[in-house]
């Protein structure tokens, strides 16, 4: 018995030394990590579509019938655009007897509680009227609206004393590549569509538009989605879906969509004066190709190139001459045709400022006054022919 007694202290003097030591040899190491839960995002985005959905809307432009034909909006065909750029519409214009033409179908967005619309200037262009439809299937017909060709952008305003679902506008320059992204709309008429992608570029600049600030995306664009919403994971309107490139004319992993930042400011600038008014320089220009060719023209931190300028405009009353390198506009640092042209956009009408060049390698600052731009701008030739040929 003695010796069965000292056996089982022996065993338990043993369990409690080895309990000891391993915990010993595993103090102060880090636990085995937990494998992480799958966010609720990755596996579905149905919270987010339920919160943006009923503020996503249908638009229907329509024409009264003309002896001539209404002026013809931007498509597949039309020489301005790319061949494999493509702004869309669900339907061809058809002429139904004894009624008016039916433009198109495209998609839009309520930005305002009391009934504002935004969507893209080619979903409306020509239209005497249009006829919007919420999801919930309440329909609205109005006159009232807007446009801004140059952006590619226009509002619709709505009659009525309900209070309506809208959209918030989120921060589109605090989108990153791979950002998971969300677009709304009706591709071929089949209304409250939702497809799914990831910003894959930004700040493209494809020439459709006179201004231009593109989001690329992967999600699906098809017929019918321009004027929707591209939307972050917050449910917040990131850009306006509004082409794709594509060579069959079907999507093919490459939609545009106008980057909400350069939205929110036109539509700003459509509900408080109608019109958007912008001013300008009067000159063409170009980017610098290289570091080389910058340091050839005096300007070692970039710029651009003056290549013509027009008459009687800002900058020939400013001095300002071909081959001039801009480097800075109203204290705004420029080192690419888009960053002076959206400078120039922001200034004031009629006040003038400092513009930075540097001519025949030499510094010098002249003082522009910023005018409105002319109704052709963009269209017309300049009078000054450029000397790089």
């Amino acid at each position: 018995m003695k010796r069965w007694a000292f056996a089982v202290v022996c065993l338990c003097v043993g369990l409690t030394l080895g309990f000891y030591l391993a915990g010993s040899v595993l103090h102060g190491q880090p636990p085995v990590a937990a494998v992480p839960a799958i966010p609720r995002e990755l596996t579905s985005y149905r919270d987010i579509v339920k919160q943006v959905l009923p503020a996503v809307v249908s638009i229907e432009s329509k024409a009264k019938a003309r002896k001539a034909a209404p002026r013809r909006r931007p498509a597949p065909d039309d020489p301005r655009v790319p061949d494999d750029l493509r702004r869309f519409f669900e339907d061809q214009p058809q002429q139904r007897e004894g009624e008016g033409l039916d433009l198109g179908f495209g998609s839009g967005f309520l930005v305002d509680p009391s009934g504002v619309v935004l969507t893209n200037n080619h979903v409306v262009d020509g239209a005497d009227s249009v006829e919007v439809t919420l999801t919930d299937g309440r329909k609205f017909s109005s006159r009232d609206i807007k446009v801004d060709p140059k952006s590619d952008l226009a509002i619709v305003r709505l009659e009525t004393k309900a209070r309506l679902p809208f959209l918030e506008f989120g921060d589109s320059d605090a989108m990153e590549i791979g950002d998971r992204v969300l677009a709304a709309g009706a591709p071929f008429g089949l209304t409250g569509s939702v497809t799914h992608g990831i910003v894959s570029a930004k700040g493209r600049s494809l020439k459709m538009n006179m201004y231009e600030d593109f989001i690329q995306t992967d999600a699906a664009i098809n017929p019918g989605n321009s004027g929707g919403p591209l939307l972050n994971l917050e449910g917040k309107v990131i850009g306006i879906n509004s082409a794709i490139k594509s060579r069959s004319g079907g999507f093919q992993g490459v939609g545009l969509a106008i980057s909400s930042n350069l939205a929110r400011d036109i539509m700003a600038r459509l509900q408080k004066e109608g019109v958007v008014r912008r001013g300008y320089l009067g000159v063409q220009i170009k980017d610098l190709l290289d570091s080389e060719q910058a340091a050839k023209l005096g300007a070692p931190n970039g710029g651009v190139q003056v290549t013509s300028v027009f008459d009687d405009s800002p900058s020939e009353k400013a001095g300002l001459k071909v081959d001039d390198v801009i480097t800075s506009l109203g204290g705004k640092s420029v080192k690419e045709s888009r960053e002076l042209q959206m400078a120039v956009a922001s200034l004031s009408l009629g006040k003038p400022v400092e513009l930075s060049v540097v001519r025949d390698g030499k510094p010098m600052t002249l003082r522009v006054t910023i005018e409105e731009q002319p109704q052709d701008f963009g269209s017309a030739r300049p009078s000054k022919p450029s000397r790089d040929k």
